[in-house]
């Protein structure tokens, strides 16, 4: 069996970025919502706009950081899951949407939150 520390560290620090998000008036819609196409970690809801949240978290940043980790290509799973997401909840196609991304570095107990609103923009 593979090691599994990996996936313990995502949903910890998943759920680290939404509480935090939630404290800054966030609303939360879903969570890792999965389709074919890919992943979306986090839906929330910032007023009227309707938020995908990329969460990434890295010990430290010695290798650029987890800001500067999500290629052109991961961007564009987003967006497709994007699209996924919408057709299944047509309620919400109308809201403005953003992109945004909350990396996390440090020790996962006690970490340090950047958050950079409108990261990248859709592609269609």
């Amino acid at each position: 069996m593979g090691d599994t520390s990996h996936l313990v560290r995502g949903v910890a620090s998943e759920r680290a970025a939404r509480l935090w998000l939630e404290q800054r008036g966030l609303r939360h819609v879903s969570s890792n919502f999965r389709c074919r196409n890919g992943e979306l970690d986090l839906i929330m809801r910032d007023g009227e706009t309707l938020v995908i949240v990329e969460v990434r978290y890295r010990r430290n940043s010695a290798y650029g950081g987890p800001l500067h980790s999500i290629s052109l290509s991961k961007q564009r799973k987003i967006c497709l899951a994007t699209q996924r997401f919408l057709q299944e909840h047509v309620s919400m196609t109308h809201l403005p949407l953003r992109f945004d991304v909350v990396a996390l570095t440090g020790a996962l107990w006690q970490p340090h939150f950047e958050w950079r609103k409108q990261a990248f923009f859709y592609e269609n």
